[in-house]
């Protein structure tokens, strides 16, 4: 069986979803916990792109490598394509040989940051900063489950301009600008 693509990124179409850091936290109430310390709290997958920063995220009860199977298979496949690269932590759930057959199948190159050093994957930690500040101001102003908020704050983040290149992340990555609820009740064009 053939793979789906060459790991040569000049071979196939240029990406902007093409090189991916994706990293596991514990959020509780929009705080941040360590893994270790964890029993019924929830989790929460965030995979981020190095160029475009585009985030994605999902919560979880557990996260196995299944779950981060179907997460890279629906929030990235399906909507952005084949990335050449993703960069993880040594967690279980992404070294396992289920989830390094799912990259090898695609064609996407499996890279692991330093262990013991968070800081080493850069990316992925302002992306859960970016995620963990937006769900406690979600949560100061509205009482609720931080996981029901995590949506609304990707909305937020990819919605919201950025300062050095006047974009919001929806247009970086979609070409066009968004419809946002508000528009719907003004008249235009578009």
């Amino acid at each position: 069986m053939s793979k789906a693509r060459t790991n040569n990124p000049s071979a196939s179409r240029a990406l902007v979803i093409n090189r991916l850091a994706i990293s596991i936290h514990a959020v509780v109430n929009g705080y941040n916990r360590t893994y270790a310390s964890l029993k019924a709290e929830k989790l929460v997958i965030v995979l981020t792109d190095y160029f475009s920063k585009w985030i994605e995220a999902e919560s979880y009860a557990s996260i196995k490598d299944a779950q981060v199977e179907n997460f890279v298979w629906k929030h990235i496949l399906c909507r952005h394509g084949i990335p050449y690269e993703i960069v993880t932590d040594n967690g279980s759930q992404f070294i396992s040989t289920r989830f390094q057959g799912f990259c090898d199948k695609w064609g996407i190159r499996l890279s692991k940051s330093t262990p013991r050093y968070p800081q080493g994957n850069g990316q992925a930690e302002a992306a859960n900063k970016t995620i963990l500040d937006g769900l406690k101001k979600w949560l100061a102003a509205k009482k609720g489950s931080w996981s029901d908020e995590l949506e609304g704050v990707l909305w937020s983040h990819r919605t919201t301009p950025r300062r050095a290149t006047g974009e919001t992340l929806f247009a970086l990555v979609n070409g066009t600008e968004c419809v946002i609820p508000a528009e719907m009740m003004v008249p235009s064009l578009r």
